[in-house]
């Protein structure tokens, strides 16, 4: 199994240029599996080995471990992918992981703010220094555009386009769209490309990153996870908030105000309406509030 992981992890890698995060997942599913595996087998085992009823045992052992169900369904994913190339390789005859089903995925409805909560947050890092400005510019740039924050740090110089008010955004599955940005994202990015220009170790280029550290580098997705922390705890604000909050506030807002779903769902990037099916939950949640408070006869 480990020779036959690598050889897939190489494939990944060389023909079908996957990137980096995904060679990581990949890499740590496969592992575990092959791990489970040579334990049960007491051997390293072939993959023509392995039989539905081994990777039945190693999901049950998932579940066991407390994994969540999107982690076991993510991993059975990865193990399709895997026995199909194996299968084409001449490896195996047939896929043990066929049979298998993902389990049944809990529906929870995400967190997001109140447009109060958005302001506070954005109005947190300081306008008059240096890293404040960036931290308004990035925040204000995921919240009116709704982007991941990987989505976020991948911004680069030639990404932006100031006069119709536009960035272009390198999704998953390395899909690009165009996103909107709104007059207060777009003066804050301004402002912060005009104070980062200051800066003798200021990237060059088109490619050169929006976002960048004290040291003239693209910012990691960690590091705005941190920052986020800091400002949240700055202004008192929920600490389950995380930069995809961001996001899902975006989303939510949207259709609150009467978006049409699937204006959102290209907003998103999301490739399936079901994606972003979730949020009609979320806003028809807060109809029903202010119906009930509203309605004389509600109660």
């Amino acid at each position: 199994m480990h020779t036959a992981t690598a050889r897939f992890l190489r494939y990944l890698t060389v023909e079908r240029n996957a990137s980096e995060l995904t060679i990581k997942s990949y890499r740590e599913d496969l592992t575990s599996l092959a791990e489970y595996l040579t334990e049960a087998f007491g051997h390293d085992p072939s993959p023509s080995e392995v039989t539905p009823i081994d990777l039945r045992g190693f999901v049950a052992a998932l579940h066991e471990a407390g994994y969540a169900k999107s982690s076991v369904s993510r991993k059975l994913a990865s193990m399709r992918s895997f026995f199909r190339f194996s299968q084409r390789e001449g490896i195996v005859d047939s896929t043990p992981a066929k049979p298998l089903r993902n389990p049944r995925r809990d529906r929870k409805l995400p967190h997001f703010l109140s447009t109060d909560e958005i302001g506070q947050l954005l109005d947190a890092p300081p306008a008059t220094q240096p890293l404040g400005l960036r931290d308004r510019a990035i925040l204000e740039t995921m919240y009116s555009a709704g982007l991941r924050v990987s989505e976020a740090v991948g911004v680069n110089d030639a990404d932006l386009d100031f006069e119709n008010g536009l960035v272009r955004v390198r999704g998953k599955g390395k899909r690009e769209r165009l996103a909107p940005l709104g007059s207060f994202a777009m003066r804050a990015v301004k402002r912060w490309v005009k104070e980062r220009s200051l800066s003798p170790k200021e990237p060059k280029g088109g490619t050169a990153p929006v976002f960048v550290n004290k040291f003239g580098r693209r910012l990691t997705t960690r590091s705005v996870g941190r920052m986020l922390e800091k400002h949240l705890k700055h202004v008192g604000l929920d600490t389950r908030t995380t930069p995809h909050t961001l996001r899902h506030s975006f989303a939510t807002h949207l259709l609150d105000r009467g978006a049409d779903i699937r204006s959102v769902q290209e907003l998103l990037g999301h490739k399936s309406l079901i994606t972003t099916q979730i949020y009609t939950h979320v806003s028809t949640a807060g109809l029903r509030e202010a119906y009930e408070k509203a309605h004389p006869r509600a109660g």
